[in-house]
């Protein structure tokens, strides 16, 4: 049975590859630069300038599908190692320990490192991420 908007798959897809690049990017502009947000800059050889590269280079690379799958492995697991490293000593509940954000990307980057960059994307990975 084809859902309602199973047919635009693909396209959507797409979509979400692109917006969730674009919002890692801007974790690690904020980071490496203070941009947007007006925080100081991390020092560049730093656990937290690491993540900044990180963030930026894989976000990047995610929002355009260049390597996706690649950078998408990578940045799921250093979300995996922020929610542990920073979050779970809070707590292990993510919505009360501040970890949600990073164990969301963590199982988005997943799912885009299983399924390929898609359509729109440097690398013209026609695949769809799942069967409709």
């Amino acid at each position: 049975m084809e859902t309602y908007l199973g047919k635009f798959a693909p396209q959507l897809y797409a979509i979400l590859r692109i917006v969730a690049g674009f919002c890692f990017a801007m974790h690690g502009s904020q980071k490496l630069i203070g941009w947007p947000g007006g925080d100081e800059p991390k020092e560049l050889f730093s656990m937290m300038g690491f993540a900044g590269i990180v963030e930026l280079v894989g976000g990047i690379l995610i929002m355009i599908g260049l390597l996706g799958s690649i950078a998408a492995f990578i940045s799921s697991g250093q979300m995996a190692v922020a929610f542990f490293m920073a979050h779970v000593p809070q707590g292990w509940n993510p919505l009360l320990n501040g970890g949600e954000k990073a164990l969301i990307y963590c199982f988005l980057f997943l799912f885009i490192a299983a399924s390929g960059s898609g359509i729109w994307s440097v690398d013209g990975n026609k695949k769809s991420p799942a069967p409709v």
